[in-house]
């Protein structure tokens, strides 16, 4: 199977055919033009954007440039008005990644995933999710009182890893929650995913439309996704009507800084003013002015840097290469093909499989970052991920290395490998959903022993870690299945229970009277 992201077009390296208007600015240039006025600042914040006085400690920590950069809202020239720089620079981030419209926000991608669930219950009040959504966007299902329906996304069953969903599945899903009287308002699925497999969005938008419901795509881990051309596209150009986009993780700007993007799709119209609305009440009143500023130079950034964003997957491919010549270690992704959700890999992102070391991926993880000073973004028990930021070249040669001595020189002591989705019983099917996840969430509760709380109703979301995907959500029926699969994997010493009131899930919190 061939993983090439259909649908994407032809995107030239040449940056003389790039839209000029994306080498400006224009917000982070209206803060240094208001900085250099040297402003006497009689209002928030109290720093007074200078370096003076209780500010003295923090502007010796940071340098006294952040404090002068970091500008309250409304004012004239910078976000004031319709033409400001602040509205300049969300239109072209618009433009950036193919959207109708962007908002700039300041709480991260979980802010997004909020707003997103609060606005597609404008549209009404029935969801389908893919099962292994971020807890975020739980949380505004929750807020929203969304009735929640699930799609499953296919398992490694080898190293207990979630990735996607494929048309065929979401298809059968739609129609089977509309067979039961739910057909759903919207639809809600993850790309890429945790390891970097990346879902055929544009097919998965045909059959939402075609059901009737709009689709929101979660790409938090994908905001550098339509800039090089061996990047996948852009969900927003292949027809998702909301994309949320964790623009720190992988796009470059500061940390809690994220873009929610509305694509141009049949939803557009009613779902623009939805999103504003809930854009409102979500929102800081005093959003930062250098999240902001970060965001509008790292869309330059991404739209400008083609050939630097080129220079980093060829080191990520060189650094997979180095692992494949060696038996121990495989590259995770090099499997993806066997499974019919996947269509792109995105290159940047190396999942690295351990097992044939002998040793935990956990334990090496740590000792990398011990004896090293090299930290993977994540581990599990058969793996590590790397994250190659675009347009950075780290120094993959000495974490090559770093690796390959850390296995030689594991003894008996260190942790050994295992711990995939085998070792534990097959994934159970959720009980049915008994009450509104908000109303559980708000219901009175009491802790119960396991055994008592079958037949009883969640007021917790648990998901068992591997694979990550939430086996209760609040208002969901406990069955024995659910609950000897969560004590099976809180006893491996490679799982935990993600959300229990204690470790070994001995006991769960359900609703009274039900």
């Amino acid at each position: 199977m061939s993983l090439t992201h259909p649908s994407a077009p032809d995107r030239s390296l040449s940056l003389t055919e790039a839209d000029l208007r994306h080498w400006e600015t224009p917000y982070a240039d209206a803060l240094e033009r208001h900085a250099g006025r040297s402003p006497l600042s009689l209002m928030v914040p109290g720093h007074g954007m200078d370096d003076l006085g209780l500010s003295a400690r923090l502007a010796a920590f940071l340098g006294p440039r952040p404090l002068k950069l970091d500008a309250p809202m409304l004012i004239d020239d910078i976000d004031l008005g319709d033409d400001s720089p602040l509205s300049r620079a969300l239109e072209l981030a618009a433009d950036a990644w193919g959207a109708r419209r962007t908002w700039f926000l300041t709480a991260g991608a979980s802010q997004a995933n909020r707003i997103a669930a609060l606005a597609v219950r404008g549209l009404g009040v029935d969801i389908l999710s893919q099962r292994s959504a971020h807890s975020s966007f739980s949380d505004g299902v929750l807020s929203a009182g969304l009735i929640p329906s699930f799609v499953m996304p296919s398992v490694d069953t080898i190293h207990g890893v979630a990735h996607g969903v494929s048309p065929a599945a979401l298809d059968e899903a739609l129609t089977a929650a509309a067979s039961a009287g739910h057909a759903a308002d919207a639809v809600y699925i993850v790309s890429p995913s945790y390891f970097g497999a990346v879902a055929d969005v544009a097919g998965l938008a045909r059959v939402a439309h075609a059901h009737g419901a709009p689709l929101v795509v979660d790409g938090a881990w994908g905001p550098h996704f339509g800039f090089h051309p061996e990047l996948p596209e852009s969900p927003t150009r292949l027809g998702a009507d909301l994309v949320v986009s964790s623009t720190h993780k992988l796009g470059g700007s500061l940390t809690q800084s994220a873009m929610l993007h509305l694509g141009h799709g049949p939803f557009a119209d009613a779902l623009e003013p939805l999103v504003e609305r809930a854009v409102a009440i979500t929102a800081s009143t005093s959003n930062s002015a250098l999240l902001q500023a970060s965001l509008d130079i790292a869309r330059h950034s991404l739209a400008t840097g083609a050939e630097l964003i080129g220079r980093s997957t060829a080191a990520a491919e060189a650094f997979r290469d180095a692992l494949r010549a060696d038996p121990r270690f495989a590259v995770l992704s090099d499997g993806f093909g066997a499974f019919d959700d996947i269509v792109a890999v995105d290159p940047l992102r190396v999942p690295i499989d351990v097992s044939r070391t002998g040793v935990s991926g956990h334990w090496l993880r740590q000792r990398l970052i011990e004896a090293d000073g090299i930290f993977f973004e994540m581990s599990t028990a058969t793996t590590l991920v790397a994250l190659i930021g675009p347009g950075k070249t780290p120094d993959l040669a000495r974490a090559h290395r770093a690796l390959v001595a850390a296995v030689d020189s594991a003894d008996a002591s260190a942790e050994r490998s295992g711990g995939g989705a085998n070792d534990f019983p097959a994934l159970p099917e959720s009980g049915p959903l008994r009450i509104l996840p908000r109303d559980a969430f708000f219901a009175d509760t009491e802790l119960v022993p396991a055994a008592d709380a079958v037949g009883r109703i969640s007021a917790d979301t648990l998901a068992a870690y591997p694979p990550g995907i939430p086996n209760l959500i609040p208002g969901e029926e406990i069955t024995a299945e659910t609950v000897a699969f969560l004590q099976a994997v809180a006893a491996s010493p490679s799982g935990h229970v993600r959300g229990a009131v204690d470790p070994t899930v001995q006991r769960l919190r359900v609703t009274r009277s039900r």
